[in-house]
């Protein structure tokens, strides 16, 4: 229970100090900073993932809300971006992998798993199924996900003046209590119907599912308000910065100092994708950012909220990466097998 109690008074330590200090995003990025610097110093915490998993399911009714049918009558011209998914998660894998397994020493299964901008725990299943090193996949992803995610905020808020003080929705007080209810109705619904067909991402595709047919049905007009939002956050960044307790020495100088080097290899590769799609005037640039940024999709969803970002194409775009990612990783397990057997 103590290591609970840590990780919730310190991440409201870190959302008390950002807004006291007047720093962007308090409710997602002081939590990562205040429960990061704590996890280094040793600090025992965890959260509660059923708590954790819940608030999640905030983001995709959030998402769903927004699908309305003037919005999906776009969806036929995202066809030109999303076909530069898989590219993209190709020369990420092309990059990656060698990084990891030249540079570094690892093994193929780390380093394929731990290259794949995919969900957390759906590379650290494939990845021990195949084999490799769990605690450096976990701690490599944990990384990728800190530093995009900090590091976000502040390319939109430099490059496109993006407004990071936007109330991410209305007022709890300005929403009906029957439209609040259908969203927790709709949450829990799509979160439990998902998880039962075994649905990747359950927790924010399935109520997204549930809420877009609730909104084109013309049953909801709102979406979750501010309160729901920043609690979302809250959680989300209590989660990415408590995945580091319990770090050793020598994980954090080899771990940690290969998944920063990553990120750079990752936020390169990123600009490369994005300033071409840009040029070619395929899509604005900063939904083009938050589309293929290869952070957490929970995170993403959060940023784009805030900035009020096309939500619908970041979240195609993201849904689609996952969707690639997880799809190849049979094939590369076949792959890795192979490469055994003519090793031995």
């Amino acid at each position: 229970m103590m290591p609970v109690l840590n990780a919730f008074a310190i991440g409201a330590l870190g959302v008390a100090l950002f807004k006291f200090v007047d720093l962007p995003l308090p409710w997602l990025l002081g939590p990562i900073a205040a429960c990061l610097l704590a996890a280094l110093a040793g600090v025992p915490m965890r959260g509660i993932k059923p708590v954790n998993e819940a608030m999640r399911t905030v983001l995709g009714v959030a998402v769903g809300a927004t699908l309305t049918p003037a919005v999906l009558v776009t969806f036929p011209a995202m066809w030109p971006t999303l076909v530069l998914v898989p590219v993209m998660v190709a020369a990420i894998g092309l990059v990656g992998i060698p990084y990891f397994r030249r540079l570094w020493g690892y093994d193929f299964a780390t380093a394929y798993y731990a290259s794949m901008p995919g969900g957390l725990q759906d590379m650290l299943v494939f990845g021990e199924e195949a084999g490799g090193n769990v605690r450096a996949m976990s701690l490599i992803h944990a990384t990728r996900v800190l530093v995009i995610v900090v590091a976000l905020p502040f390319l939109l808020k430099g490059v496109w003046g993006a407004d990071l003080s936007n109330p991410p929705g209305a007022p709890a007080a300005t929403v009906p209590l029957h439209e609040m209810a259908l969203m927790v109705v709709c949450a829990f619904v799509g979160w439990l119907g998902a998880k039962r067909v075994g649905m990747f991402g359950a927790s924010i595709l399935g109520p997204l599912i549930v809420t877009a047919i609730v909104t084109l049905a013309g049953l909801l007009h709102y979406r979750p308000p501010a309160e729901a939002i920043w609690a979302a956050q809250f959680f989300i960044g209590l989660t990415i910065g408590s995945k580091y307790a319990g770090i050793t020495l020598q994980e954090a100088r080899r771990d940690l100092i290969a998944g920063v080097g990553f990120c750079v290899l990752l936020i390169l590769l990123t600009i490369v994708f994005v300033e071409a799609i840009y040029m070619f005037g395929l899509a604005p640039g900063m939904e083009t950012l938050l589309a293929f940024a290869p952070g957490g999709q929970a995170e993403l969803t959060v940023l784009a909220l805030i900035v009020g970002a096309d939500v619908a194409f970041v979240v195609a775009h993201h849904v689609l990466r996952i969707f690639v990612v997880i799809l190849g990783a049979p094939v590369a397990v076949r792959y890795f097998r192979l490469v055994s057997r003519s090793d031995t």
